[in-house]
């Protein structure tokens, strides 16, 4: 089965080809640089940029996939968690190929690709296992019997981790988007300065997250210094970093122990983070779990984990129709 898969739901327009786990193309672009100046994501310009450039990300994907669109037999797109606007422009795209094709549509949950997006390049993943999903605008842990069987066992009870960060380098005036910032400053801290930031474990079996706390430390903090140098931001980062990660760590371990599991899938933006998957495979090995992290380019949003994950679950049975609406709220 030939899929086409359309990610839309925020800042990137993904549009990828795919045969079941494997990908002939991937093609994405992203508003991001649209968006620096107001240190966000600005819905009303992430929509306008999908319109704008969507007919050219599937068209690019397609040739780089030597397939046309009467090769394909399955329509793939993200219908929520995301921005209306954004998830509208990839649904609609969806809904006009399923009826002019004469194919079927399925609908994806966004944070549900990200949790299988290691399926794209791991063949040898078995059930049951944990899967962290974290990224600017979630932070969720499942336990996973099936592709198309989950629960949610703990998630943020306020800001993502992403959202953390991206808070955190506003504090610091280091930019937008915080995480590739926050983890290239925080490699330069040569640990003069001990900081160190609470972690917020919400209760000793507790699985749900919170990361509002942190990020309030480090603003009262640095209001507290008044000046910073250099160096001085370079072991705030490296506090905030190791502080957040150590919380995923130790959660997502704890979730292994309480399942019984012995396998950790990662999906989302900042499972591109470094430091994370170090911490996480180092702390994971001691207990002899294995961790399965994505490759770099498929950490952040894009067609192909959708594609994939819909035709799986399209030959699970499941089925969408031209009703398909956009769910900016979507439960996992």
């Amino acid at each position: 089965m030939i899929t086409l898969g359309i990610e839309t739901s925020c800042d990137e327009t993904g549009v990828a080809v795919t045969s079941g786990r494997r990908v002939l193309s991937s093609t994405v672009t992203s508003s991001v640089h649209l968006h620096k100046k107001y240190g966000g994501v600005v819905p009303e310009i992430a929509s306008r940029f999908h319109v704008e450039f969507i007919m050219e990300v599937m068209e690019a994907a397609l040739k780089a996939s030597k397939k046309r669109l009467k090769n394909i037999n399955l329509v793939a797109v993200t219908n929520g968690p995301g921005l209306v606007g954004a998830l509208l422009t990839g649904i609609s795209l969806a809904k006009s190929l399923s009826y002019a094709l004469d194919v079927p549509v399925i609908g994806v949950n966004h944070v549900l690709a990200h949790l299988y997006s290691s399926f794209l390049t791991e063949r040898n993943v078995d059930f049951p296992f944990v899967g962290l999903v974290v990224s600017g605008g979630h932070t969720v842990l499942f336990y996973c019997e099936d592709i198309d069987r989950q629960c949610i066992l703990g998630q943020t009870q306020d800001d993502a981790v992403g959202e953390a960060y991206d808070k955190v380098a506003k504090i610091l005036g280091l930019g937008y988007p915080g995480g590739p910032v926050i983890e290239k400053t925080a490699i330069r801290s040569m640990g003069k300065n001990k900081i160190v930031f609470p972690k917020s474990y919400m209760g000793k079996d507790s699985l749900d997250f919170s990361f509002s706390g942190i990020k309030t430390a480090v603003l009262y903090y640095v209001r507290k210094m008044r000046r910073l140098d250099s160096g001085m931001v370079s072991d705030i980062c490296r506090a905030f970093q190791e502080a957040a990660l150590d919380v995923l760590v130790d959660k997502t371990c704890l979730a292994c122990k309480m399942k019984n599991v012995k396998r950790i899938l990662v999906g989302g933006g900042v499972a591109a983070n470094l430091r994370l998957r170090h911490k996480l495979s180092e702390a994971a090995a001691r207990s002899g779990i294995r961790v399965y992290f994505p490759e770099l380019k498929y950490c952040l949003d894009n067609g192909a984990m959708i594609g994939a994950l819909g035709e799986a679950l399209y030959n699970k049975g499941r089925r969408s129709n031209l009703y398909l609406t956009a769910e900016p709220n979507l439960a996992a």
